[in-house]
This record gives structure tokens, C-alpha cells and sequence, in this order.
């Protein structure tokens, strides 16, 4: 996608596009261009519109072609951020926060982020966050609870657990650490 927000190396380039015709109809080439990203992922609506416009595609061209794809189904932003949702929080662990913030990345509207996320619960979140845990604490045998506990918190910070949400799980987890010395230790959170 020639260097925009959302390139990928999976992704066909400009240059494929504009090959077989140079003079060929901007509509025909942004249904082109739009048709083979949705063959490598699903994409919102905001990801094939900069695809579109990285590429030249004149908005009076995209629009109608975007329009179409939405009225047949390929491009549902909904659809897009509840698959999306799922797919990061079961396969990645991710936290609603953090899922959000990458939806908002890929131009998904807040309404239909709110109503996708609204999917995962605080339990789900919780279950999920104690699995990345359980997972990690498996190659930490060796090391000392504080700096486990500094790790382990550091890790689901990163997934954009808050971070009571954290220290709550990994307390349960790790367990016989000082208070003091993990209020010391991970004081760069704050």
C-alpha cells in the first residue's frame, strides 16, 4: 500500500495496480485495488479508503466503489470490529483497552468500537490475563517473586490491562512478595 498507515508486505503495490492499464477507469481500479486487500484480511472501511487514496484513486471514484462493497457485505466495519475483538482477546489475550486503541488505529467509528468491545467482560478479561500469566510464569521458575511479579505486570501492561487488573492477577499467581519491593520495582508504571 505504498507507505500508508496500514501497509503491509503481504499486500499488492501500486505498481501491480497501474501495470495492465494506465489509462484504465478509476473505478474499475479502486474495486481492483479494494477486491485484493479483502483477499489477504478483512479491512474497515478507513483501511481501503487510505489504500485508495495512497494509491491516486480519486474520492469520486472510491466512494461508490466503497459504497458498493459495504452494500454487498465485504466491507462491514461492525462485522470487521467484533471479528476483530474476538480474535485479539482469545488468540493474544489482548484487554478491551488495548483493543480498542487498534481499532481506532484502523479508522473503526467509537460507537461500533464500544459495541464490539462490549463482548469482553471484566471476568473474561480477568481469565484471560491469568492464562498469559500461568503461561509465562512456566519459563520463570529461576527467578526471584519481585522480579517475576515487575515482569508479569510489565507483560499485561502492555496488552493494556489496568493496572489493579494486573497486580491483582499476578499477586494470585506468584504470590509471598513484598508489598514494598513491588511498589519499588514497578514504581514506572504509574
Amino acid at each position: 500500500m505504498g507507505g500508508g498507515r496500514f501497509a503491509s508486505p503481504t499486500e499488492p503495490s501500486e505498481a501491480d495496480d497501474r501495470r495492465a492499464d494506465p489509462e484504465a477507469d478509476p473505478t474499475e481500479v479502486a474495486r481492483t485495488i479494494c477486491l485484493r486487500l479483502l483477499t489477504v484480511r478483512a479491512r474497515s472501511r478507513a483501511e481501503l479508503s487510505e489504500a485508495l487514496a495512497a494509491r491516486g484513486v480519486p474520492e469520486s471514484a472510491a466512494t461508490p466503489v466503497l459504497d458498493r462493497l459495504a452494500g454487498v457485505g465485504l466491507v462491514d466495519d461492525q462485522a470487521f470490529a467484533e471479528g476483530y475483538v474476538r480474535s485479539r482477546h482469545r488468540d493474544r489475550g489482548l484487554a478491551a483497552r488495548e483493543i480498542s486503541r487498534q481499532l481506532r488505529d484502523r479508522g473503526v467509528e467509537e460507537s461500533v468500537i464500544t459495541a464490539a468491545v462490549a463482548e469482553v467482560d471484566s471476568a473474561a478479561e480477568a481469565e484471560a490475563a491469568r492464562q498469559l500469566v500461568m503461561r509465562k510464569l512456566r519459563s520463570m521458575s529461576s527467578l526471584a517473586p519481585e522480579v517475576k511479579t515487575r515482569r508479569l505486570v510489565g507483560m499485561l501492561a502492555r496488552k493494556g490491562y489496568s493496572s489493579s487488573m494486573a497486580f491483582q492477577v499476578v499477586r494470585e499467581a506468584v504470590g509471598g512478595f513484598s508489598e514494598q519491593a513491588v511498589d519499588e520495582e514497578t514504581a514506572w508504571l504509574a
